[in-house]
């Protein structure tokens, strides 16, 4: 079966310069910068295709390696990882007019060669083959350190110039008055100061040939993605920077090629000609059709194994939950969680410690979508799902100003004369303070405190006032109609519309730790690689307000007077809880929150306990108390490279009712988004709640998928040689490309696999609801994401394929319930066999 993009900018030899840029920003990462490090599909440009046919064409343009490695899967299969099963399942499936015998050779035994070559740089190769000359050598050097420069966030050695007019008219005002050019010769200079430069002028210099344009930019900018994706993001997203800049992807490859142009003036004069009249034609368009390949096809087979063994033993214990629907008449306390993978492990030990408690999942904004401003005048974090706009502003009033932001940074040691001073004076006191802090990482981090209190919190401006002017077209603060709407919608969609505790908990989450540049992909993926504790805190705020409830009392959501809800902050580096506003808890229900307090040690204990099982400097056997501790010593060590495994191994989100998946060991594997579908008949609130989940749960899974598959190129490789660029990302050395994706140590210990949706409610109201959005259908129809639906009543699975949905039975076997999980997991660094082994609270 052929695999195409269909849309190729170079149809019939004409050039089309608006459609090669379009294609360029759909293909190029879309990698925020880190402060806002945001999970996504890495190979989103070819989401419109089906998965296999997006990876083969993917594979054969750029040269990723996107299946693990032949002999890794028959490794895995050897060790019972892969059933036999799935695997004559999957070429069942995939080639039902063959037998699997006719496969048995090509699956064991025979070899490959290795990976061909990419269709991208072929073209451009040709400097090196017929001119002997490196472009890339030549240009890149320059052209990293002034994008570097003028996109900088405040650690640049000095200030780049910056023109209103964006990047080009501020390289053009520093060739202009700077003693010193950027180019080498003459007519590069010319071009930039005398011309537009338009690139199709630029490209009859270099190029010649207009059927080449299009492949010679894809070429020139897929030698360095990073910088190229930066700059499209940048123009694609113009306040994601906190220092403003102004850059588009057009002004980048217009440099770009001014810098080719001067580099062949440089070592040819005048007298060079340009690549097209050398090479005359290359061999068909990069987007051609891409034929699968025996090996592609044998790689297809084993992945659909590889994943379909582990789902089904996910069924097969969720088969065993039939009939089981515990309800607590005298539930002793409530809590609102992230879906999150790692919240998911402390609420199974919450209601293991506690089971009289109930929790909930939902995405980690908590429905309140807004920008977060921290300090006045400060820079605008989005506190929301990425792909929505809010309207909405929370300032901080009354913030400590005594520490500067990490973004406000004091540029004015960048001096000669201050810089020489500060490390004569400050220097030595800044050297022996870093000193002690490897040998002895600060000790204020390592208080052995769980569960604190927070209860002198700055204010928050939540609840718009008239007084309030709109700030860069943003309402500062919700009306009460507003939060009202925003709490009924969260509630409802949980299910929680009655019945509630005394005090009921609103759980954020982030992540602490020193000495990782890519501290934000440890933080709340729905809140755009924030932090969720000020979600947290305003969900709070606004369902105790005593105008909102009486709002809420109309609309049938009846909260009682004495109940009150306490926003909390999760750091899941060092499984420690922060609890807000605890002042305003009545003397009752302090008692309440007291007797919490100690279950919420407990759990974070054990949940720490959990985790040291997979750090291989932590020994198995301390107790959950002093497992805890390391790993809190491991948050603030700057030798650690790894201070927490975050989403590595996630593999199942789960939309249901918690006695769906209760009281079984998911291995930190699961997102669990709580869902009732008898209070949802139409789907309404499953429409919202997919729309939400699937892009957040799906672009983690995939950027660990592929960041696995292919760490060279679709990762970001090993932390250990990273530099920081301008805050903007890392890179290897000090000026290389921007490494997109994650580093080696973060997916390590990942298993590959599709994120497996299983949604409880009747398979025509789900075909109705993920019908209503293209780009929602998309996700499950091309099975970038697989889909199961749990039909209410017989509990039977029926599996969404080829656009309709086909009864699967799991298998059947035999699994011991475990009283106490240490002994099953322990000490060790892969993934259980079998996965999902259940415990009794």
């Amino acid at each position: 079966m052929n695999a195409s993009i269909n849309d190729s900018p170079a149809q019939n030899g004409l050039y089309n310069e608006q459609k090669t840029l379009e294609l360029l920003r759909r293909f190029l990462p879309s990698q925020p910068p880190l402060k806002d490090f945001i999970h996504h599909n890495p190979l989103h440009g070819f989401q419109r295709l089906k998965f296999e046919d997006g990876l083969a064409c993917a594979s054969k343009i750029f040269g990723y390696q996107l299946y693990l490695p032949l002999e890794e899967y028959r490794s895995l299969y050897g060790s019972g990882r892969i059933s036999r099963t799935a695997l004559e399942q999957a070429v069942l499936e995939k080639h039902p007019d063959k037998g699997f015998e006719s496969w048995q050779d090509r699956l064991f035994s025979k070899q490959y060669k290795a990976h061909k070559h990419a269709r991208i740089g072929s073209l451009r190769s040709n400097w090196k083959r017929l001119y002997k000359i490196d472009l890339d050598s030549q240009t890149h050097p320059v052209l990293f350190r002034i994008l570097s420069g003028y996109l900088d966030q405040g650690i640049a050695t000095w200030q780049f110039p910056v023109d209103p007019a964006g990047f080009m008219g501020s390289v053009r005002k520093m060739e202009q008055n700077g003693l010193v050019s950027f180019f080498q010769s003459k007519r590069a200079s010319r071009l930039l100061l005398d011309t537009s430069c338009e690139i199709t002028d630029l490209l009859d210099t270099l190029v010649g040939q207009p059927a080449l344009y299009s492949q010679y930019l894809f070429d020139q900018q897929f030698a360095h993605p990073g910088w190229s994706g930066m700059a499209s993001w940048v123009e694609n997203n113009p306040g994601s920077l906190s220092l403003e800049r102004k850059i588009s992807l057009r002004e980048l490859i217009q440099f770009e090629l001014l810098l080719e142009i001067d580099a062949l003036d440089s070592r040819f004069g005048y007298a060079w000609l340009p690549l097209g009249r050398r090479v005359g034609t290359v061999s068909g368009d990069i987007f051609a059709p891409a034929e699968k390949t025996e090996q592609e096809q044998v790689l297809a087979i084993w992945q659909n194994a590889f994943e379909w063994t582990y789902y089904d033993h996910v069924l097969a214990m969720l088969s065993r939950q039939k009939g089981k629907n515990e309800q607590y008449l005298n539930r002793s306390s409530q809590s609102l969680f992230c879906l999150d993978d790692r919240s998911g492990s402390l609420r199974r030990h919450l209601e293991q410690a506690d089971p009289a408690c109930e929790t909930f999942g939902t995405p980690g904004f908590f429905g309140a979508s807004f920008f977060f401003q921290a300090q006045p005048n400060g820079s605008y974090t989005k506190q929301a799902p990425v792909q929505s706009k809010p309207t909405h502003l929370i300032k901080q009033i009354g913030a400590s100003q005594t520490h500067r932001s990490s973004l406000d940074l004091p540029v004015g040691s960048n001096s000669l004369f201050r810089g020489w001073l500060i490390s004569q004076t400050l220097g030595f006191w800044a050297t022996f303070k870093l000193l002690l802090n490897v040998f002895r990482p600060q000790s204020s981090l390592l208080a052995p405190e769980a569960a604190k209190e927070h209860e002198n919190a700055p204010w928050l401006s939540i609840e718009n006032s008239a007084s309030y002017q709109l700030e860069k077209g943003l309402q500062v603060g919700y009306t009460v109609r507003e939060m009202a709407d925003c709490v009924e919608s969260v509630l409802r969609s949980i299910d929680l519309t009655a019945d509630f505790t005394r005090v009921i908990y609103v759980i954020g989450h982030g992540a602490s730790s020193v000495n990782n540049p890519h501290y934000a992909a440890y933080d709340c993926g729905a809140c755009s690689g924030n932090p969720g504790g000020i979600n947290a805190r305003v969900l709070a705020w606004m369902v105790n307000h005593q105008k909102v409830r009486e709002l809420l009392d109309e609309k049938g959501v009846r909260i009682p007077d004495h109940t009150q809800f306490v926003g909390a902050f999760h750091d899941t580096t060092r499984d420690d809880i922060t609890f807000y506003d605890t002042q305003m808890l009545s003397k009752e229900n302090r008692l309440h929150h007291d007797a919490n307090h100690k279950v919420f040690v407990k759990a974070l204990d054990l949940n720490a306990k959990e985790r040291a099982g997979r750090f291989a400097s932590v020994d198995p056997k301390l107790t959950p108390e002093k497992a805890h501790q390391a790993v809190r010593s491991r948050s603030v060590s700057l030798f650690e490279p790894r201070p927490e495994l975050n989403h590595a191994t996630n593999a199942v989100c789960i939309v249901g009712h918690r006695n769906l998946s209760r009281g079984l060991f998911w291995d930190r594997r699961l997102f669990m988004n709580s869902y009732n579908y008898a209070s949802d008949p139409d789907g309404k609130a499953l429409f919202d709640i997919l729309s939400a989940a699937t892009p957040v749960c799906a672009g983690i899974n995939l950027e660990y998928f592929f960041s696995r598959t292919d760490n060279l190129r679709l990762g970001a490789g090993s932390k250990l040689p990273h530099n920081v660029m301008g805050l903007l990302g890392v890179a290897n050395g000090m000026e290389g490309d921007l490494r997109t994706g994650l580093p080696c140590q973060m997916t390590e210990l990942h298993d590959p696999v599709r994120l497996l949706m299983i949604v409880e409610h009747f398979p025509h109201v789900v075909s109705m609801v993920i019908g209503r959005s293209e780009k929602l259908r998309e996700w499950f129809v091309n099975q970038w994401v697989h889909l199961v639906v749990v039909e209410p009543g017989s509990r039977t699975f029926l599996r969404f394929k080829d656009d309709r949905f086909v009864a699967y039975h799991p298998s059947a076997y035999d699994e011991k319930a475990a009283e106490n999980i240490w002994p099953v997991h322990g000490q060790r660094m892969d993934n259980l066999s079998k996965r999902t082994l259940p415990v009794q609270p």
